[in-house]
């Protein structure tokens, strides 16, 4: 099997092309469920020339956990190193992807005072997200239902995309007083900007600019077909065709990303995104959203709220719900990430949450949990209050270097080739 190190495909997601690649027979595997414990976090399936890993945590939707993170980092480097395996498939199990990192039990740990378990998780959820951005064998992933933070972590940084209509994508990290992590930092700032270049067609067709910032910022949903719009997803196709979609990989015997893409194509549909959408707005979504302070972008959508627009309220509405060190925080991560190749956005993601963990600078992450995941009262006492009251400091601290007896995050750059 060649070496997909020099197919430039696999490292650049966000972009739907072609490759042209030597491919060779494989010797065959009989399709077959392993499963290694009767209540595995992971399932896997062999298939010709491929595997499939399946999150199995669905009375959670299949959150991430330390589990979770490991085993997949486990499987996928042997798999990488098999040369009778050409290519890997993710799914979840049953109604979702993955709803991203389980941070109820980080909230827990915190909470008994175990911040070294929960560093533990961040560094392997990180170095997986590192090793599928680059993976040396194409990567397929079946988004058919809740993908979220690190669910979209893990997928999104792949060579394909398969999203449905049952696909709900969000990165509602500001909503518990968190910040878009697992290289949301580097995907996300690589959407079409916050400034449309052009005229956008009506029918969007053309993959239209979507609004980094407000994606990063208000946490917001989009669907399947907004996904497929904006790049984040690469193919579409309505959730009764997956098993098709599914039996027909499972009969590839290649490593070739364009097999592999020809075949998810049979299965493709052309969406566009619904009336409703926020693709619809991209006028007010630049002209909102382009501003270089979290201040500023809210008082440009109250100058458009005052003009009765009802869709500027709500946004407004979503804003104030978020805390307000982590609108800044995240704000400042999404325009750094537009600079930093995936590791370094992955390291500076991994400091980020270090000091959100700690409580150092604030408790927002323990309180916006409390407040939306286990009291559910929906009313979080964030620290600092307001805005004005969120100093240069605590948000210089969340990027600045950990101290001598905190070591930065370690990443195999010099044996895998990093990405911009």
């Amino acid at each position: 099997m060649q070496s997909f190190k020099s197919t430039s495909i696999l490292r650049r997601f966000l972009q739907k092309s072609r490759l042209v690649s030597q491919s060779r027979s494989f010797c065959g595997v009989s399709s077959h469920v392993i499963i290694d414990e009767p209540e595995s976090t992971v399932l896997v399936e062999g298939k010709a020339s491929s595997r499939t890993a399946i999150l199995n945590r669905p009375h959670v939707l299949n959150a991430i956990n330390y589990s979770i993170g490991s085993r997949l980092m486990k499987l996928y480097k042997s798999w990488e190193d098999d040369p009778d395996i050409g290519f890997v498939v993710l799914k979840g199990n049953d109604r979702a992807f993955s709803a991203g990192g389980d941070i109820v039990s980080l909230y827990n740990l915190l909470k008994q005072g175990n911040f070294q378990d929960c560093k533990e998780f961040c560094w392997t959820m990180y170095s997986l997200v590192y090793v599928i951005g680059t993976y040396l064998k194409p990567h397929v992933a079946l988004l058919n239902g809740v993908t979220m933070g690190g669910g979209a972590g893990i997928s999104i940084p792949g060579t394909f995309r398969v999203a449905t209509e049952k696909t709900v994508f969000a990165t509602p990290e500001t909503l518990i007083g968190y910040h878009p992590d697992a290289g949301a930092s580097f995907y996300l700032s690589r959407l079409p900007g916050y400034l449309a270049t052009q005229q956008v067609s009506s029918m969007f067709w053309h993959r239209p600019a979507v609004t980094r910032e407000y994606l990063a910022l208000t946490g917001d949903k989009i669907s399947g077909a907004e996904m497929i719009s904006c790049g984040l997803a690469t193919h579409y196709s309505h959730s009764a065709k997956i098993p098709l979609i599914e039996e027909q990989l499972g009969t590839l015997i290649t490593d070739d990303p364009s097999v592999i893409e020809r075949s998810l194509e049979n299965w493709g549909e052309i969406v566009h995104p619904d009336p409703a959408s926020i693709l619809h707005r991209i006028e007010t979504l630049d002209k909102c959203f382009s501003h270089d302070t979290v201040e500023e972008i809210i008082d440009a959508l109250e100058s458009e709220a005052a003009k009765q627009d009802a869709w500027c309220v709500a946004t407004l509405r979503k804003l104030q719900e978020t805390s307000p060190l982590s609108l800044k925080v995240s704000l400042r991560s999404i325009r750094e990430g537009r600079h930093q190749t995936l590791d370094q956005c992955l390291r500076r993601e991994y400091r980020m949450s270090v000091q959100a963990l700690s409580g150092q600078i604030t408790s927002d992450f323990c309180e916006g949990v409390r407040a939306r995941l286990v009291d559910r009262d929906l009313a979080p006492k964030w620290n600092p209050p307001t805005l004005e009251k969120v100093t240069n400091d605590m948000v210089d601290q969340y990027f600045s270097p950990l101290t001598a007896f905190e070591p930065e995050l370690e990443l195999p750059t010099q044996q895998r080739e990093a990405f911009t």
